[in-house]
């Protein structure tokens, strides 16, 4: 009986990262339309990375739920192991994040938002598409 549970619980935490690995496939093609589209507003957001304790942590913290979720969900993707080293290295740069100072982080982000001009953000926006597209296309 205890097995079953244990089955059970598995099952719907795999269910559960499925939903998340879909949901952060969407996000990313919304993002990717969000640069093509609008691209000084993307830059205004990446300006925004660590701008307050608020907005640092809880971005962070955002990104372990689908980092741990793709890790979770990868033996049950199309291609394993790129699901697996793309969580990991989300999960990775997520903590590392959270022992780099705050105003670091952001100091980062201003410069970023500076040297990628509003026409960059609209030239990578394929790539951000296309990963989207590839997340979901690799779940089913």
């Amino acid at each position: 009986m205890r097995n079953d549970c244990i089955f059970n619980l598995l099952n719907i935490m795999i269910i559960i990262s499925k939903w998340i690995v879909l949901l952060f496939g969407s996000f990313i093609i919304f993002v990717g339309f969000l640069m093509l589209l609008t691209p000084n507003k993307a830059r205004a957001v990446l300006r925004k990375a660590g701008s307050t304790n608020f907005i640092n942590y809880a971005e962070i913290t955002i990104r372990i739920i689908p980092a741990v979720a793709l890790i979770l969900y990868s033996d049950y993707s199309k291609f394993a192991l790129p699901f697996k080293i793309f969580g990991f290295f989300m999960l990775f740069t997520s903590l590392v994040l959270y022992f780099i100072p705050r105003k670091t982080h952001h100091s980062f982000s201003i410069k970023s938002a500076d040297m990628l001009k509003p026409i960059y953000f609209q030239l990578i926006s394929p790539f951000a598409l296309l990963l989207g597209v590839l997340i979901i296309y690799n779940t089913f």
